[in-house]
C-alpha cells in the first residue's frame, strides 16, 4: 500500500520508518509469493500494474480487517470483553428491536460492544461461515449444519391488501380469496427455503398468485399494494394490525388474519458450535422475549421447520 501511494520506493522507506532495500527485497518476495508482478519500476518512478491496481483494494481491507482485530484483541487484554457481532433479519418492527436492545443492556455485560447489523438469513449464513458473525436471528427452514440454535418460535403472517378489494370485508381471509392479485415477497435470495415454503402453502389452499414482485421496505411495499393491487404477507406486528377487523394505519390499506393461519415467519437465534458464551446466551434470550412480548411470536416445535426438503412443490 506504502509504494502504491507514494509511487517511489524511498518515499515509501521513510513514511515505513525502514531502509529502502528491505523494502525492494519485501515487494519481490511478496510477488513471488502471489505469482504476479505488482509494479513496473523505471529509474524515475513505481506504477502499479492492473494486477497490482485489482489487488491493492483487497489489500486495504486485509489491512482494515487486521487493525480491527489487534483492537479487539487489546480490549480482551485489557479487561474488556470484547466484540459481539450479531444480525437481524429485516422484517422485524421497530419496537421488537428497540425491546431486543433494551433487554441486553440490561444483562449488564460491562466492556462488551454490540455490532448489530441488519442481514437476510442467506447473509447471515454466509457471515457464521466467513467467521464474520458471532450470532443472529435466522428465518427456518435454512441449513442449520454447524450452528447451535435457541427456542423456534412463530409469527402468523396475514395479509396486507387494498382496501377496495373484496377480501378487506373479510374478518379472515382465505388464501383462495386473493385469486387475481399479484403477492409481494422478500427477495428469494434472502431466504430461499422459506420463499419456497410460503409459495407452496399459498399454491396448497387455493392461491396462485399472477405474478410475484420483489419489496422489503414497508413504505416500498404500502405503495405495491396502493398502486398495483397487489397483496404481502405480512405479520400482525409489522404492519400494525390489531385484532381480527383492526385496519392498518394507512388508509388506503388494510391487514387481515389468514383463515386458518397457513402462514408463518418461524425464527430462532442462531451461533457456531461452541461459541454458545455469555454474550451469545443474553443476546438470545433477550431476542427471544422481544419476540415474545412485542411481536406476539409463539414457540413452535422444530422437528417439521428445520429440514430443508429436497426440493419445493411450487415452481415459476
Amino acid at each position: 500500500m506504502a509504494v502504491a501511494e507514494e509511487s517511489h520506493f524511498g518515499r515509501a522507506a521513510a513514511r515505513l520508518g525502514m531502509a529502502q532495500p528491505p523494502l525492494s527485497q519485501r515487494i519481490q518476495r511478496l510477488e513471488k509469493h502471489l505469482g504476479v508482478r505488482l509494479f513496473e519500476r523505471t529509474s524515475r518512478q513505481v506504477a502499479l500494474t492492473d494486477a497490482g491496481a485489482l489487488l491493492l483494494t483487497e489489500a486495504r481491507e486485509v489491512l482494515a480487517r487486521s487493525e480491527a482485530f489487534m483492537a479487539t484483541a487489546r480490549r480482551i487484554r485489557d479487561g474488556e470483553t470484547g466484540l459481539l457481532r450479531a444480525a437481524l433479519p429485516p422484517d422485524l418492527s421497530g419496537e421488537t428491536v428497540a425491546a431486543l436492545l433494551a433487554g441486553f443492556a440490561e444483562a449488564g455485560l460491562n466492556g462488551l460492544d454490540l455490532e448489530l447489523h441488519e442481514l437476510s438469513t442467506a447473509h447471515q449464513l454466509a457471515g457464521f461461515a466467513a467467521h464474520e458473525l458471532d450470532v443472529g436471528l435466522i428465518h427456518h427452514p435454512c441449513d442449520v449444519a454447524g450452528l447451535e440454535l435457541g427456542p423456534v418460535l412463530r409469527r402468523e403472517l396475514g395479509v396486507l391488501l387494498p382496501r377496495g378489494a373484496a377480501a378487506a370485508a373479510l374478518d379472515e381471509v382465505p388464501l383462495a380469496s386473493l385469486t387475481g392479485h399479484d403477492l409481494i415477497l422478500f427477495p428469494r435470495a434472502g431466504a430461499p427455503a422459506v420463499y419456497d415454503d410460503l409459495l407452496t402453502t399459498c399454491a396448497r389452499n387455493g392461491y396462485t398468485p399472477t405474478a410475484v414482485r420483489h419489496a422489503q421496505g414497508n413504505s416500498f411495499v404500502r405503495g405495491l399494494v396502493l398502486s398495483a393491487e397487489a397483496v404481502a404477507l405480512s405479520p400482525r406486528d409489522t404492519h400494525g394490525g390489531g385484532g381480527p377487523g383492526a385496519d392498518a394505519p394507512d388508509e388506503g390499506v388494510v391487514w387481515r388474519p389468514l383463515t386458518g393461519a397457513p402462514l408463518a415467519l418461524r425464527h430462532s437465534v442462531a451461533w457456531p458450535a461452541g461459541r454458545g458464551d455469555a454474550a451469545v446466551a443474553a443476546f438470545a434470550e433477550s431476542a427471544t422475549h422481544a419476540l415474545r412480548t412485542t411481536a406476539g411470536a409463539t414457540p413452535d416445535l422444530p422437528t417439521p421447520t428445520l429440514h430443508l426438503r429436497p426440493a419445493s412443490e411450487y415452481w415459476l
